[in-house]
């Protein structure tokens, strides 16, 4: 699938991290991405319990045709408590609910969010095709799968994008996933490519963050792990000054280094942030800039892995920690 060479994740509008802005905010940042240019929007059903979709239907009403839309299913509040759930009704149901959230007649691009373990992952991704048939979705895409989930699925219909965590301090899909979608054609959609804003320099102490942010839960921003991990922080600064931008700048140039096909979706509450990531499109790093951004920060480096045993254990993708 031919995809814009960055996107916005639109997560952190309604869910995740803290309290979000309000609705009035979170619509005026969407349509600045729009009148800037932003061709390519991600949500979900499990964001905000929909209120996700609906603040993106809000913002591309009247403008359907300037974006690349992308949602997901397969994850989703069931009576308050996150569910993953890839039974073929359910994602049938999911997709419906998702086109009156948005208020659009199709998805371009819809997710299984989660592979449901309970449910062979041919079964889920047959449903979604299905859907492609009937013109409600344009093409299938999965998130956080490992390479043979992969292949499993592509066994039952095309998948036109893989969107798996990647970035600097989260390496995974190098364990064969970034070679896999490059070798099929498959886009490989980099979520948290600021690595959760740790390499935006934007976290300060993570004590201050606000109680229900996920980033509390996640080992690389708690006291045992924190101190290291802030410590890579100087040198990451000065190398972003030494390449004439931003370090978020940098982290997404990096990313997009990877390969024509890794785009990454950025996501922010803030439109100067909003700005300043897009302009990661048209900057030129050198090369050996970029090397050195991969040695600074590498999973040699960074302190603590990605997940708590409990969300990784909802995550099939590759993980270092299997790898050992």
């Amino acid at each position: 699938m031919n995809l814009p060479r960055i996107g916005l994740g639109c997560m952190s509008l309604s869910h995740a991290y803290g309290v979000p802005p309000s609705p009035e905010e979170g619509l005026a940042l969407l349509r600045a991405a729009l009148d800037d240019g932003v061709q390519h929007l991600d949500t979900a059903t499990l964001y905000g319990g929909g209120r996700n979709e609906e603040l993106v239907g809000r913002a591309i009403a009247g403008r359907r045709d300037e974006i690349v839309l992308a949602s997901k299913g397969g994850m989703a509040p069931v009576d308050g408590v996150k569910t993953i759930d890839g039974r073929p009704e359910t994602l049938r149901a999911q997709v419906h609910a998702s086109l009156g959230r948005l208020g659009v007649d199709h998805i371009d691009l819809y997710y299984l969010h989660r592979w449901d373990r309970n449910v062979p992952i041919g079964e889920s991704v047959g449903a979604l095709a299905e859907m492609v048939s009937a013109g409600k979705i344009g093409a299938i895409g999965l998130s956080e799968v490992s390479v043979q989930r992969l292949r499993e699925a592509q066994a039952v219909a095309p998948i036109a994008a893989v969107q798996n965590e990647y970035s600097l301090w989260s390496r995974n899909p190098e364990l064969g996933m970034l070679e896999a979608t490059r070798d099929t054609g498959v886009a490989l959609v980099a979520f948290s490519p600021v690595a959760r804003g740790f390499l935006g320099d934007s976290i300060g102490d993570p004590a201050g963050l606000a109680p229900k942010d996920i980033r509390r839960a996640m080992p690389r921003f708690q006291p045992e792990h924190w101190p290291a991990n802030a410590a890579l922080l100087p040198a990451w600064r000065a190398l972003a000054a030494k390449a004439g931008c931003t370090p978020a700048q940098l982290a997404l140039a990096w990313v997009m280094s990877r390969g024509d096909h890794v785009v990454p979706i950025p996501g922010t509450t803030r439109i100067d942030h909003l700005r300043e990531n897009q302009a990661a499109v048209g900057l030129a790093v050198d090369p050996s800039l970029l090397e050195r951004a991969g040695e600074l920060i590498d999973t040699a480096t960074v302190s603590g892995p990605r997940y708590a045993p409990g969300p990784a254990a909802e995550v099939d993708a590759e993980a270092f920690e299997d790898a050992a």
